[in-house]
């Protein structure tokens, strides 16, 4: 007992250098990640003037709401974008995840007929697509979808490379005992997905809802081809729009009727960061809600005592 005693005592004095060490590393990676935005929130705060004379300070010299002011100054613009953005948002990731896990579950089943036909056909158009002027007029003239909310939501509902996740997923990690006992309880291909695979599968269902709700929120290149109605203008196209009208005027002081202290005032750089902690914060959120799903995702294939 008293050699047992003394290897664990040396174990537990050994073990703790190593977890303060491994704390302090991950303690200095992780602010290393969250640095960067917490500087460009510092920078959307710094005086305009301030930042030009004195440059990039991680202490400003003078603190300045003057880019958020200038940003919000569009009203109800700014508004109306983010409704848009939320709704496209959420719709989309529900339709996503919808139409995605229902094909991705499909091509996983053994039993399925034709499941080599459309993984196959789920899989070329990862290699080859139509191009951008054939998918344009299939979504404005045979879809009708132009200045519709639906061309923001639509094009972005279905991506081959997350059904083939998803796909794996299922094969990997929902046996097929489960499945075998919920047909010979008599319950329908229907009910046994809701039943039975998706509690299963919501790590991954969280983890492709995650990368559909990153790509709609950051979309701006749909809105910019299907969207003229400045009503359906989107977060991250109504702030390039908002960079871009500044850059025109920015380029063309000498014509402009403002005066030289009145096109210095205006808030260039400061804006710019103004516009990134605005389109990225309210993103961040969605993080917790997804979190215990990637742990769970870590452990599925544990052994478990």
């Amino acid at each position: 007992m008293s050699q047992r005693k003394k290897k664990e005592r040396d174990f537990h004095n050994l073990s703790t250098p190593m977890n303060i060490s491994f704390n302090l590393i991950a303690g200095i990676f992780s602010l290393l990640c969250v640095f960067p935005f917490l500087f460009v929130v510092i920078i959307s705060l710094t005086d305009e003037g301030a930042l030009a004379n004195n440059g990039y300070r991680l202490i400003p010299e003078k603190w300045s709401f003057s880019a958020y002011q200038y940003v919000f100054d569009m009203g109800d613009s700014l508004i109306r974008s983010y409704g848009v953005t939320i709704f496209v948002t959420v719709v989309g990731t529900i339709i996503s995840l919808l139409f995605m896990s229902f094909y991705a579950y499909a091509v996983s089943r053994k039993s399925f007929k034709y499941r080599n036909f459309f993984a196959f056909f789920a899989f070329f158009t990862m290699l080859f697509n139509g191009g951008l002027v054939p998918t344009y007029i299939v979504v404005t003239q045979l879809m009708g979808l132009k200045d519709t909310v639906w061309a923001l939501i639509l094009p972005l509902a279905v991506n081959a490379f997350y059904i083939m996740i998803l796909r794996t997923f299922y094969s990997t990690s929902v046996p097929d005992a489960i499945i075998e006992s919920g047909k010979i309880d008599g319950a329908g291909e229907f009910r046994i997905f809701l039943k039975l695979v998706l509690p299963l599968s919501l790590p991954g269902l969280a983890t492709i809802g995650l990368f559909s709700t990153l790509g709609y929120w950051n979309d701006w290149f749909n809105a910019l081809l299907y969207i003229d109605n400045p009503n359906l203008v989107p977060l991250q196209s109504m702030l390039m729009r908002i960079e871009t009208s500044m850059q025109f005027i920015m380029q063309n002081a000498s014509n402009s009727s403002l005066s030289l202290e009145a096109l210095r005032s205006l808030p260039q750089d400061t804006s710019r960061m103004a516009m990134v902690v605005l389109a990225t914060l309210p993103i961040i959120f969605a993080y917790p809600f997804f979190q215990r799903y990637f742990i769970s995702g870590l452990t599925i294939g544990a052994v478990k005592e």
